[in-house]
């Protein structure tokens, strides 16, 4: 009897063959899940895409840096403020004018601000999802989808872009876009 339950078992296997599944880590990404060219960064309400890796706010500090670095360059600074609203936050800055949040080992926001002149090339390879840019016009922007000027702001030129994102303006044009947690004194 155990010899026959040993064939039918070998017999199942043998059914179930995986030989066109690729092992984990290589299967190929599906049309849903986010991908962006291997030196581009796309930065979304939930997190950001670095190359073929996806990070929503949360994901490990390591994880994160480590992709950017391979997409973007070495990190240019680190600083910290331990006085943040809602916590103490670490802050890494890429060339492009990236800059990722971090709090306790953990992606919690980003921004992106005018690059300087040396790191423009880099800039152009990072893209927020949406017509709005760092560098679109007042005008562009408020057409956006879920558009809101805060008029009360004490830091300027601040609007909303729906519930997750938001942005300064300067002199008519687009100066820094954020989402998630950020260390902005009111």
């Amino acid at each position: 009897m155990l010899g026959r339950s040993a064939l039918l078992f070998a017999l199942a296997l043998t059914a179930c063959d995986s030989s066109g599944v690729p092992p984990p880590g290589q299967e190929p990404l599906r049309a849903s899940s986010p991908q962006v060219e291997m030196d581009a960064v796309e930065l979304r309400r939930d997190g950001l895409v670095a190359g073929p890796e996806a990070f929503y706010f949360a994901a490990g500090q390591n994880e994160v840096e480590t992709a950017l670095t391979s997409t973007l360059g070495e990190v240019l600074e680190r600083s910290d403020n331990q006085e943040c609203g809602g916590g103490p936050l670490e802050f890494v800055r890429f060339q492009g004018g990236l800059a990722v949040h971090f709090q306790r080992g953990s992606l919690v926001g980003w921004n992106i601000s005018l690059p300087d002149e040396a790191s423009e090339a880099v800039a152009q390879r990072v893209q927020v999802v949406g017509d709005v840019q760092v560098g679109t016009s007042k005008a562009d922007a408020i057409e956006a989808d879920g558009f809101r000027l805060l008029p009360d702001s004490t830091l300027g030129e601040e609007f909303t872009l729906g519930d997750a994102m938001g942005g300064f303006m300067q002199d008519a044009r687009v100066t820094m876009l954020y989402a998630g947690a950020q260390c902005f004194f009111r």
